[in-house]
């Protein structure tokens, strides 16, 4: 070998060492592959992440489930990825949440409708966005300016994600971030600043590690991810009540339902201010009137099997289940009570339009499925009742509902608060519900039936007046409930069709019911002397019901439709009809009319106010020696005690709004109402009001028979639940 290439060799050898120093030196790996192959490795592997994987591949390891939207779980990770076939895109799909069980106080319990809204999806890149449509604006399209429709009204992208896989016919992108998220709904209630951290639970943090999929479920025309949401507050200042283990770990069950809009030939029915519906409110940006208002009503979709008759059976009835977990001595009295709705649907045309099934106990269909309809039981430690339905944002048409009961409508009280903090006002937990439909019937109805039940112990009547007792207390329960499926809000004024003494007559009260509406929140309806006594409750829909059906259900000709709805519409002036929501409710600050209440009764309250505070001091009588009893604690006596106390607190407030109060009557202008839009309440009237309450509130020997009670409202003893409170009796706590 020459000298030259003895050089030259260990020249490289020297130039190879310093490159290998210098890449070691920096942290690069040093392999046997040349510097140039690196460079050319490296493109090729970032060319390849840019190519997706076949469909095929990605998904080998998951489970699939086909349906409306096809979903493919990993079966190593639960990692959930969801197929969008490409006519899917751009397309819109109803969005409904459902919690599926979660702290009872935050309205979190089984099976309670939340978020309802319209969503598309469209393709960017090689994204793929999720977006929430508006429909807060319609625009006549036959108008010109329908083409600058919505220009003002930005984009809203609630989700993101990447196309991990595609075939020629659609898209695979990974949904990890949206489910297990709140990005659709958000879980924690948004509590005003003014509550303080210790008067309600707060979940903390989501913790989506610890978040999973329950259940997964896809059909034709509905997808359904059951999920378990994790949330963590390391430091709670509220501990939530017996339903949480653990207030630092608190778990929330929720339902995302995608469904498929219904393509049929569903007319959508004007609203009208007369009638309670719920409405999808829409303003129309086309029109030249002053009012631009287009909302319609929620209602089902009903059609006649034969439109020549007066009366046909509907082509789909409205068919509800009773849950199996309904108690058996009662499911007989819930399907019955459904059945009464058919009544009203009769002069709407319609004959069988609600069907009433019992769900078999064998049954091989889960009732969270949202193709069923099913009145179902719940055992919390709330006590509530809540028949929310859901509809087509656009059009107010019905798509499913469910109704929920609470089974501690049939236990015992717990405690003082149950009178004077869940059940005092309407209301209670607006702060902290994201339902725009709340109601609060169930929690007041306990507590008048509760009312009923030690009257009835104080008069010593026999178990079958106790079982009419609570079969009409069920059956005016499940008539309200369902009522709110049917599309229907409040009338808290149906309560006024009749006067104290028609009240006392069974043959009225049997005939047209003891209010105009199944809608109100009616106090218990109990006579002073047992021999007067006529129905306790609503037991049949009202009047004012029937006239509300006709209205949402009666079929016309196109062209004749707006014409018999306003005739329909102009009978508000029939005393029976008598319509009032929340919207008018009476109370401090908003509503005032009086005759807008809860828990009031006949067209003379202050009357009928008169002799139930006669009941209560008849009760408070025998209240000692009927619920005293030898080796047991004074907290049944004390319950009881309060129970009569609330019926105080109810009439008082009843009462109270008669004085400065003013009659609202809204009758359009041209209909036969002899009142004018406003009216005060008469002297006379607010003169004998103010008596009313000067003789059993204000006066001195107002409460005299309880006096003797007072030494004996004790609580009975548990563990150290008293700790650092007072105990002494709790008189002056109403409304507190």
């Amino acid at each position: 070998m020459s000298k030259t290439n003895q050089l030259f060799k260990l020249s490289l050898l020297v130039i190879l060492f310093l490159v290998s120093f210098h890449l070691e030196l920096t942290g690069q790996k040093v392999n046997s592959v040349p510097v140039a192959a690196k460079t050319s490795t490296k493109k090729d592997s970032t060319k390849s992440d840019s190519v997706k994987v076949s469909l095929a591949e990605k998904v080998k390891s998951s489970t699939k489930m086909e349906g409306l939207f096809t979903f493919y779980q990993d079966t190593l990770s639960g990692s959930l990825h969801i197929y969008l076939k490409k006519e899917q895109l751009k397309k819109e799909f109803l969005y409904q949440s459902f919690s599926m069980g979660g702290p009872a106080e935050l309205f979190l319990n089984q099976n309670m409708l939340r978020e309802t809204w319209l969503f598309s999806i469209r393709k960017n890149f090689d994204r793929l966005f999720w977006l929430r449509s508006n429909t807060n604006f319609y625009f006549d399209k036959n108008h010109p300016i329908s083409r600058a429709a919505n220009v003002d009204v930005p984009e809203t992208v609630f989700f993101s994600e990447k196309i991990v896989a595609e075939d020629s016919l659609g898209y695979l992108m990974n949904v990890d971030n949206l489910f297990l998220s709140e990005r659709l709904d958000p879980v924690k209630p948004s509590v005003p600043a003014t509550i303080p951290a210790t008067a309600y639970l707060n979940l903390g943090t989501l913790n989506k590690d610890k978040s999973e999929y329950l259940k997964l479920r896809s059909f034709p025309l509905n997808s359904d991810i059951i999920v378990n949401l994790s949330y963590e507050n390391p430091n709670p200042q509220y501990y939530g009540g017996l339903d949480i283990t653990d207030p630092r770990f608190v778990n929330v069950k929720m339902q995302h339902s995608l469904i498929e809009l219904p393509v049929n030939d569903f007319v959508p029915r004007a609203d009208h201010p007369h009638i309670g519906y719920f409405s999808v409110q829409t303003e129309d940006m086309t029109t030249t009137d002053m009012l631009r208002y287009r909302d319609f009503i929620y209602r089902w979709h009903l059609k006649k099997k034969n439109p020549e008759l007066s009366i046909s059976e509907p082509v789909e009835p409205i068919v509800w289940w009773v849950e199996n977990t309904t108690p058996k001595e009662l499911r007989q009295v819930i399907l019955d009570a459904g059945h009464k709705w058919n009544a009203a649907f009769e002069k709407a045309g319609f004959k069988n339009a609600i069907v009433m099934k019992m769900m078999p106990d064998d049954a091989d269909w889960d009732p969270a499925d949202i193709r069923y309809n099913v009145i179902r039981w719940v055992s919390s430690d709330l006590g509530f009742a809540i028949g929310p339905c859901f509809v087509n944002p656009r059009t107010g048409q019905i798509l499913g509902s469910d109704i929920t009961i609470d089974y501690s409508f049939l236990t015992g009280l717990k405690v003082e608060s149950d009178l004077f903090e869940d059940g005092k006002n309407f209301g209670e937990h607006e702060h902290i519900s994201n339902h725009p439909h709340q109601c609060n019937m169930g929690v007041g109805l306990k507590m008048q039936n509760h009312f009923g039940k030690a009257i009835l112990e104080l008069n010593e009547v026999d178990e079958t007046v106790k079982t009419e007792l609570l079969h009409q207390f069920i059956t005016e329960l499940v008539l309200h409930e369902m009522g709110h499926t049917l599309g229907l809000n409040h009338n808290m004024k149906s309560s006024h069709m009749l006067s104290p003494a028609d009240l006392k007559n069974k043959e009225i009260t049997r005939r047209l019911g003891v209010t105009g509406s199944v809608m109100d929140y009616s106090t218990i309806n109990l006579a002073l002397d047992k021999t007067q006594q006529a129905d306790y409750y609503t037991t049949l829909v009202g009047p004012y019901d029937h006239w509300a059906i006709e209205y949402g259900y009666s079929t016309f000709k196109k062209e004749d439709e707006a014409k018999s709805l306003n005739q329909i519409a102009n009978k508000s002036t029939d005393p029976k009809l008598i319509f009032g929501n929340d919207a008018d409710i009476c109370r401090p600050g908003a509503g005032i009319d009086p005759r807008v209440m809860v828990w009031d009764m006949s067209n003379d309250p202050i009357t009928y106010a008169e002799e139930r505070f006669q009941i209560v001091e008849k009760g408070m009588t025998g209240l000692k020696s009927k619920f005293i009893k030898e080796n047991q604690s004074y907290e049944t006596f004390k319950n009881m005690y309060f129970v009569l106390f609330y019926q105080r607190f109810n009439m008082t407030r009843s009462v109270a709004n008669y004085i400065g109060g003013i009659y609202v009557d809204r009758s359009f202008h041209g209909q036969n109402s002899s009142n004018k839009p406003y009216t005060p309440v008469p002297v006379e009237e607010q003169k004998k009001a103010f008596e009313l309450l000067n003789k059993y509130v204000f006066s001195p020997n107002a409460l005299s028979s309880d006096q003797e009670m007072y030494q004996y409202l004790q609580s009975q003893r548990r563990g150290f639940n008293f700790l650092g409170q007072f105990r002494g009796p709790k008189i002056g706590c109403i409304g507190k």
